[in-house]
């Protein structure tokens, strides 16, 4: 199938509760992949974690996690979107040699990246844990509309224990990764409408937040 546009995925997105078994072809799930991890990060740290939970005991596992809401079991794979609190901190050699090797940055780009990323990563402090989250629900987005456009479904989640995720994924012990979102992924198994939106003076606003946006 040719992948939809944009915003044909956007307005076309639902969020699906009930997933056929179908499984998801290996080449496929490795574009969504590709397209998930293009989403920006701060200072391109790429500070997400994204575990691929497909085993069906390990589906067990996560969906006892998530209360037991069915759709982390039906569908073929289940993709954890979790935060390394302390990648700022971490050798990012690897991230700056590739932007150089792809003719991103330049020498000087590099070394501002080699030098502000420890900085800022010591200046945000206690805000580490909320930045990597941030960073790891923008690739979940990307996710998200990706798969919508390949043909697939999915439906972001936020009900879950993360101490009981952490202990499914192995990381249990590792008190620098935080859990941002669960997203099953597969092809719907159920139609489900738009419920709408309120208009855009109920929550958008121009400048302040007193003054709603008319459209």
């Amino acid at each position: 199938m040719m992948p939809l546009d944009v915003p044909t995925a956007i307005l076309q997105r639902r969020s699906i509760k009930s997933f056929k078994p179908d499984p998801i072809a290996p080449e496929l799930l490795r574009q969504l992949i590709e397209l998930t991890v293009a989403a920006p990060s701060s200072y391109n740290i790429q500070d997400w974690r994204i575990i691929i939970v497909a085993d069906p005991d390990q589906k067990a596992a996560l969906g006892a996690a998530c209360f037991n809401q069915p759709q982390i079991v039906q569908a073929p794979i289940n993709l954890v979107f979790a935060a390394d609190i302390k990648a700022g901190e971490k050798d990012i050699t690897p991230i700056i040699q590739q932007g150089i090797q792809t003719g991103a940055w330049s020498e000087g780009t590099a070394a501002y990246f080699q030098k502000a990323v420890p900085e800022f990563a010591a200046a945000i402090g206690d805000k580490a844990r909320e930045y990597a989250i941030k960073d790891a629900m923008i690739a979940a987005t990307h996710a998200t509309l990706a798969a919508e456009s390949l043909g697939l479904s999915t439906c972001m989640m936020n009900g879950w224990s993360e101490e009981k995720v952490k202990a499914v994924i192995g990381a249990e012990n590792d008190p620098d990764l935080a859990i941002a979102l669960v997203l099953p992924v597969g092809y719907a198994a159920e139609p489900r409408k738009d419920p709408g939106r309120m208009p855009f003076e109920f929550n958008v606003s121009f400048d302040r937040i007193d003054r709603p946006y008319q459209g």
